[in-house]
């Protein structure tokens, strides 16, 4: 496990992180992005611009906390970094805070790059392997042991200066002394886990995590006193931190006409620089090599917005001082010429398949990159090159998704798909609905429409009343389109097929684990319909405990979804319908009182089908133009006997039976017209009936063959008025008939040619 971790929850997948991480120690995941830790060099950059917080520090803030409860010796050692750091106290109000944090000894880092100077001096002038690489970075070390190998020979085979004062601390007290180093680099975090330097270190803290602790122990470091520091007092191992110096503690001047000893800061000059030393393009006998910019003072760590230049002059402003007081070891310090400050490196490179060129070839042709005209390198994905990028999808380490120009034209693909499904959904309706339009010119329909204009512009709640089929919704949808909402969602729910614990549910929403199976959270329809109309059809069907739940709703314009313990505002108006006497339901008590008054403050009530038989040949031309277009043919008339048959129909079904028996004899008829016999039986039996009663004759074989002659020389009227767009003349000359004789026509079967004006 790596010092750095990612959120998964936070993650949002911008490959921020892929596109600034140096060595693409990264691996893009379905849910999330993580860092491949065998590949990590702990620079930290991902944590930096990561923006969502997802990528973050392994917390040892617990590990400082466990180690400061323990009875045995706590030292802390603060790195050479920390006058960039705390700059608004003393050193030694520093130590004082955390002498009162638990902590039994407080050294400074700076003296460990010191005591490398002699090993550093010493190997300078053997013949080792040249040039010889500083080997105090942490991210440097790993950099070369994991992806340039072939240079681990020129490492010096020392430790870094971190290492160096926890192996001197715990020669002093021994093992069981815990030793707390404290610093702004996060890739030390990395190096007390390796191998060749376990155990010297116990826990790396940066200077955030220290505040933490300073604020969990309520301490105003400002307003301590002063405690000595322990240990000896540094000299140029204070500069350790800046540019330079590390040459400034080893008391080297470098050339500048001739280098012989190298210094390099910041994450590009660190690459080119160790690319070239793999090359062998570079002569020389020491090169100091720092990935942050502008050395230790840049680490990751930091908690300050100090430019570089300022934690520098900090930096210096430290060495120069003569007011820091230490507490001197009783007896000379030669402790140090017995520790070892040695270390080997290993060779951790562990490289990833190589795809042959055809997967490469095969990978670049998903993303629509078929000539090299087409490879981009734009650089959006996080990789330098378009068959960078392919390398990676190969190794595991991307998604083809990932590449911008290949995202933007799939979204694009999508953005049609999705728009053509939505024009077909669109028409669907349409053919479902037709135009949200009441038909009928009786007074019962002329009422319910000066009411819908009424009331619909108006935010009031609305109680539509009446028999199942009388167009309930129809007049929920007609009130919504004349309201201010009408560019808002129309919500619509038939309350009756739902059950209780369903209907909640479905109303008001519920919250992941509320239930068993609520897997995940789910918007409720009041909160869908907010800023629209929900239209809550059979309403005095909910039971008892939902309509108090509906009538809070109403009152206090929140939600509450299940399992929640927040409420949520909704801007919503109501429709509601029922079948029901609601009135009946209050004497028997199935239905509220308080509820019916809250719903019933406009009511419509819709008259059924057989209070407006005036309207009923009006509203079969309606639903035969749209059952015509639903079963693909040409149906454009109805014989007289089935008119008449209608009309002595009770329509229990009202308005909805009427549509689908149409719908039924649209199917069955074999013409253009629909006759009595392609409806129901009990149609034929009523209108039998009748003219059995009335007219003995009226169902002769010749008044049958008379009436079916006049409907077929209607239907074919018609046809030539459909066919010709209301053009008498040019109708009569297709008809093979005088002109006169088709007016004649015409007026015989009450017809009006303006009416097929505009049907061709």
């Amino acid at each position: 496990m790596g010092p750095i971790k990612t959120v998964k929850e936070r993650c949002q997948k911008c490959y921020a992180c892929v596109r600034n991480c140096p060595v693409k120690a990264i691996r893009v995941r379905p849910t999330h992005v993580e860092v491949i830790h065998s590949r990590c060099i702990g620079c930290g950059k991902c944590i930096a611009v990561c923006t969502q917080k997802a990528k973050v520090v392994a917390d040892s803030y617990e590990n400082a906390v466990q180690i400061l409860a323990q009875k045995n010796r706590k030292i802390a050692v603060l790195g050479c970094s920390y006058p960039a750091f705390f700059k608004d106290i003393s050193p030694n109000q520093l130590v004082t805070g955390l002498r009162r944090l638990g902590f039994d000894e407080v050294h400074q880092g700076s003296y460990g790059a010191e005591l490398l100077s002699h090993e550093y001096r010493k190997h300078l002038k053997t013949k080792a392997a040249a040039p010889l690489i500083a080997s105090h970075c942490p991210t440097i070390v790993d950099l070369i042991e994991r992806h340039y190998p072939q240079i681990i020979k020129n490492l010096m085979p020392v430790v870094s200066p971190m290492v160096a004062m926890g192996r001197m601390l715990k020669g002093q007290h021994g093992a069981d002394a815990s030793v707390v180093y404290i610093s702004s680099c996060i890739a030390g975090k990395f190096e007390i886990y390796a191998d060749a330097v376990a155990d010297a270190i116990d826990v790396v803290l940066t200077y955030q995590e220290l505040s933490q602790l300073f604020n969990r122990h309520k301490l105003d470091l400002a307003r301590l006193g002063s405690t000595p520091f322990n240990g000896h007092q540094p000299d140029r191992g204070c500069l350790f931190p800046i540019s330079g110096g590390p040459f400034q503690v080893l008391d080297i001047h470098p050339d500048f006409a001739n280098p012989e000893y190298i210094c390099s800061e910041g994450e590009q000059n660190s690459l080119e620089i160790i690319r070239d030393l793999a090359a062998g393009r570079i002569e020389a006998k020491l090169v100091d090599i720092r990935f942050c910019n502008g050395g230790c003072i840049g680490g990751p760590g930091k908690n300050n917005r100090l430019t570089t230049y300022s934690k520098q002059k900090l930096i210096q402003c430290h060495y120069r001082r003569r007011d820091i007081s230490y507490r001197e070891p009783a007896v000379a310090n030669t402790e140090h010429l017995e520790t070892d400050l040695t270390r080997k490196f290993y060779n951790k490179h562990k490289p990833l398949e190589l795809p042959s060129s055809e997967s490469v070839r095969k990978i670049l042709q998903q993303t629509n990159k078929r000539t090299a005209a087409d490879e981009l390198n734009c650089g959006g994905c996080g990789y330098s090159t378009c068959r960078d990028h392919a390398i990676a999808v190969h190794q595991g380490l991307a998604e083809i998704e990932m590449c911008p120009p290949f995202a933007l034209k799939r979204l694009e693909e999508d953005r049609l798909i999705l728009t053509q499904k939505y024009e077909l959904a669109k028409h669907a309706l349409a053919q479902e609905f037709g135009e949200i339009s009441i038909v009928g010119n009786d007074i019962h329909t002329a009422d319910v429409l000066n009411l819908i204009h009424q009331v619909g512009p108006t935010p009031t709640t609305v109680l539509i009343r009446g028999e199942s089929g009388t167009g309930k919704e129809l007049t929920a949808r007609a009130i919504h389109e004349v309201s201010p909402r009408a560019d808002r969602h129309l919500v619509t729910l038939n309350c009756t097929t739902l059950n209780d614990s369903l209907l909640e549910s479905e109303l008001f929403g519920h919250c992941k684990g509320a239930f068993t199976g609520a897997i995940s959270d789910k918007i409720g329809l009041f909160e869908a319909a907010n800023s629209g109309t929900i239209f809550l059809d059979e309403i005095g069907d909910i039971t008892p405990k939902l309509q108090a739940e509906l009538l809070r709703v109403l009152d206090s314009g929140e939600i509450r979804p299940i399992g929640s313990t927040k409420s949520k505002k909704v801007d919503v108006r109501l429709i509601a319908a029922t079948n029901k006497n609601l009135e009946h339901g209050l004497e028997e008590g199935w239905f509220r009182e308080d509820l019916f008054y809250r719903l019933n403050v406009f009511s419509i009530t819709m008259p059924p089908l057989r209070s407006r038989l005036s309207a009923l040949e009006e509203l079969v031309e309606h639903f035969l133009r749209h059952a015509s277009k639903r079963v693909n043919k040409h149906i454009d008339s109805i014989d007289r006997n089935a008119i008449d048959a209608m009309r002595l129909y009770h329509w229990p079904g009202n308005i909805r039976e009427l549509q689908n028996i149409i719908e039924r004899a649209a199917v069955l008829t074999n013409d253009t017209c629909i006759h009595l016999a392609n409806l129901p039986v009990v149609f034929t039996e009523l209108i039998g009936g009748k003219a059995s009663d009335s007219d003995p004759d009226a169902a002769s074989l010749r008044a049958q063959m008379e009436r079916q002659a006049d409907l077929i020389e209607k239907g074919l009227i018609k046809t030539y008025l459909h066919k010709s767009a209301g053009n008498v003349a040019l109708a009569a000359r297709q008809a093979q008939i005088p002109r006169r004789s088709f007016y004649r026509l015409l007026e015989k079967h009450h017809l009006n040619r303006a009416d097929f004006k505009h049907q061709k």
